[in-house]
């Protein structure tokens, strides 16, 4: 299955350069560029990519603008956002996820590491180490006091335990160690949990529980 992928950047050189680093893919291909985030928001309404390559500046709208309005239409066929940017300071990291971004890099990144990171996300993956995405979490999160959904609710025991364990990091392998489970069953409870909760992935559950309380800053540090 070729994964379609929207390309937004107002630099002409890097469009042209993620263009061809994703040309060369067989299970890659360019689905339309944008100039600027009200493009990037028209043409992946009217293109429908797998992805979104969003840089953060751009002209007329922002990249982190530009998510949450391409996001917040909650269509069950909105395409997942990588955000791509030269800037890397924690509060464009925070924003980026808050927004409902599924990854953030670095453009300076070597290209096979930018592959692979279109792979991951297209295929439902978050594209930030768990433990990095919790420490930039922890150090704004603190100030926020999001509710807690009701689908928190309808979790078992088990899914509690298991959404826990996600915001602390841990990966699936670790959680099926800690459970003394396959990773088959983990991959379950957590897609239980992502659906009960109405979250896209495994990045949003971790701000989710961070800025509900649900789990305290700090708290079972690596």
């Amino acid at each position: 299955m070729t994964v379609r992928v929207l390309i937004a950047d107002d630099q002409d050189l890097v469009r042209a350069g993620l263009r061809m680093l994703i040309d060369a893919e067989d299970d890659l291909e360019v689905a339309g560029e944008a100039v600027d985030g009200e493009q990037a928001v028209r043409l992946a309404r009217r293109l429908r990519p797998d992805l979104v390559l969003m840089d953060i500046r751009m002209p007329r709208l922002d990249g982190l603008a530009a998510t949450r309005q391409l996001l917040a239409e909650a269509a069950d066929d909105a395409p997942r956002v990588l955000v791509l940017t030269t800037f890397d300071r924690n509060e464009y990291v925070y924003e980026a996820l808050q927004a409902g971004a599924s990854g953030f890099m670095l453009k300076d990144m070597p290209g096979p590491q930018l592959v692979a990171g279109l792979r991951a996300v297209a295929a439902g993956d978050a594209l930030l180490a768990p433990a990095i995405t919790r420490r930039m979490i922890e150090e704004f999160a603190g100030v926020r006091h999001a509710p807690i959904p009701p689908g928190f609710e309808e979790l078992t025991a088990r899914e509690r335990e298991t959404f826990t364990l996600v915001a602390r990091g841990l990966s699936n392998a670790e959680i099926a160690a800690e459970h003394v489970v396959s990773e088959a069953t983990v991959k379950t409870h957590v897609a239980a949990v992502l659906s009960k909760l109405g979250l896209r992935d495994r990045v949003q559950a971790v701000v989710l529980a961070y800025e509900t309380g649900l789990v305290k800053p700090g708290a079972d540090r690596d």
